[in-house]
């Protein structure tokens, strides 16, 4: 009876911690829905690694709101990173069943992760993979999709996304790479910028070599294949 009831008093406060971590990541997530986050997940992640590293390591986070970002920098990650952003839920499962079938029959895998994915796993996690990680990202994916709109998720994507060693954000990257903001970008610098997306600490923007043109180039015909600028003042 006295194991019984211990572990009963053990399973209640598993409960209650459990129910005060959900209250808390949806109070999070539903006060960042209107509020720029000071920091994310990755970037702490980064500055804890530069303390154990050698070198100098200068972050630069900007944020801008959405409509200081111009049009063709969120067509260009959309084409470049999640092609049905507009119409999916959090989760692309044809792309998932797609990058299962061919990690089956490859070495290199592939990937499947939406925006919405990325931006639950840069502003909250860490970017090592596990299960638990993934599961962890599932949640915080649904919990984006309920209690914010694809504007402010494209737009907090954009905003954290790491583009280099310590750029973190449209903006910033804007400025390092172009000298100039990111509401006056082009489509080919936008195109640059999200063809290293992939790796941004192994691609470079300003010294692209074979794969990043190319991908340069295969992201201008998306953009043009699915509407330019047209695909994101949908969100304005």
């Amino acid at each position: 009876m006295a194991l019984r009831a211990r572990l009963r008093r053990i399973g209640v406060r598993v409960l209650k911690i459990g129910f005060v971590m959900v209250a808390l990541s949806v109070l999070v997530v539903i006060v960042l829905r209107f509020m720029s986050p000071p920091v994310s997940a990755l970037m702490i992640e980064r500055r804890v690694s530069s303390w154990f590293a050698s070198g100098k390591y200068s972050p630069t986070y900007r944020w801008v709101s959405f409509d200081k970002i111009a049009p063709a920098m969120g067509a260009a990650v959309i084409a470049a990173e999640d092609q049905n952003f507009p119409q999916h839920y959090g989760f692309d499962l044809p792309a998932i069943q797609r990058a299962l079938g061919h990690n089956g029959r490859n070495a290199k895998t592939r990937g499947a992760s939406t925006l919405t994915q990325q931006t639950a796993k840069n502003l909250f996690l860490w970017p090592r993979r596990s299960w638990f990680r993934k599961a962890a990202e599932a949640y915080f994916t649904v919990l984006l999709e309920v209690c914010w709109d694809k504007r402010r998720i494209l737009e907090t994507y954009l905003n954290i996304v790491e583009f280099g060693e310590g750029i973190y954000g449209v903006e910033a990257a804007a400025q390092h790479y172009f000298r100039k903001p990111a509401s006056r970008l082009s489509r080919e610098e936008a195109a640059s910028l999200a063809a290293v997306l992939p790796n941004p600490r192994r691609y470079k923007v300003n010294s692209p070599g074979p794969y990043v043109r190319e991908r340069q180039q295969w992201i201008l015909q998306q953009m043009n294949q699915l509407g330019g600028s047209s695909l994101v003042k949908k969100f304005e």
